[in-house]
């Protein structure tokens, strides 16, 4: 079994610019920011100096190199609360968050780069007449629904958080894509799929980014372990006969893409398709770049004749 790293690619604004002592620099839009990352066991290759320069920094309330550790931003007077960014032809706000992140993974792309060619791939061969339906549970601020959509598909978006469903709509609105055919709804996951079964709504490709712990907005308990079996076993029953793609995607557990791969593998068992896995990677913007590891992955694709 080949494991596959992927890399974000042809971004302008957003790149890793250095990483060492248990941190790493990056760069959003026009601004840097230091973030811890307990994997950068080596030493930064720039100055303290160009460190100096962020806009953002989190300080971690515990031990900065425990991955679940809570903490805040320390962010500089000019930082604006938000700001523009883009990637390919979606646009979105960057933004500090209390969970240590912008508000996007730009480390997703290859995932909405790769769907985005099974969604031509597929109106090639059904013509344009039918739009391939796309469900995005835990879709968060939007970013892999409004690329999808944007290439063709007609995409359901499902968030437990009703805040993360109002930071899809600005994405949306900012991008001008208010006429495409993207539902936004705020549910749990597990249940909004047990009632697609019961009207027996299909869908053509899955995307799937759920978190190690999580809620649901009536105070539904996530736990990835536990429940990700279960969603699984009921994802085959809103499928198409001939679907186009599963995307399953994990970042903070304690495992490997092998997890990931043979659990989907499984669920997949009965169509005609392949498994891969792997893991997304961040390369650092210089000579001689060090990789970190951003999640593990693995996606179902429907075998070609």
């Amino acid at each position: 079994m080949k494991q596959l790293l992927l890399h974000p690619v042809n971004w302008k604004d957003y790149s890793l610019v250095d990483s060492g002592d248990g941190k790493k620099l990056e760069r959003f839009g026009n601004y840097l920011f230091s973030r811890p990352e307990p994997q950068a066991l080596w030493s930064p290759k720039l100055p303290i100096k160009e460190w100096e320069k962020s806009s953002g920094i989190f300080l971690s309330s515990s031990n900065p190199l425990n991955e679940d550790a809570t903490g805040k931003w320390s962010l500089k007077k000019h930082l604006p609360p938000k700001w523009e960014m883009q990637y390919d032809n979606i646009k979105f706000f960057a933004t500090p968050t209390p969970f240590r992140h912008l508000g996007f993974f730009p480390d997703q792309s290859p995932h909405w780069l790769w769907a985005s060619k099974k969604i031509h791939s597929f109106l090639k061969t059904q013509g344009k007449n039918y739009s391939p339906k796309v469900l995005n549970l835990f879709g968060y601020s939007g970013l892999a629904s409004l690329h999808a959509a944007s290439h063709g598909a007609s995409v359901t978006h499902i968030d437990a958080s009703k805040k993360a469903i109002n930071f899809a709509f600005e994405n949306r609105n900012l991008s001008s894509f208010q006429d495409l055919p993207i539902k936004f709804i705020t549910d749990d996951a597990i249940k909004f799929v047990k009632r697609e079964i019961r009207r027996e709504n299909k869908y053509d490709g899955i995307i799937l980014d759920p978190p190690k712990y999580g809620r649901g907005p009536n105070g539904e308990k996530w736990d990835f372990f536990n429940d990700l079996p279960i969603l699984l076993k009921l994802i085959t029953q809103i499928l198409t006969p001939e679907p186009i793609f599963i995307i399953l995607n994990s970042y903070a557990i304690r495992s490997s893409h092998l997890t990931l791969y043979f659990a989907l593998n499984e669920t997949m068992k009965k169509y005609s398709g392949k498994v891969e896995s792997g893991e997304l990677c961040i390369v650092e913007d210089q000579e001689d770049p060090r990789q970190i590891n951003t999640a593990i992955f693995a996606r179902w694709e429907q075998q070609v004749i």
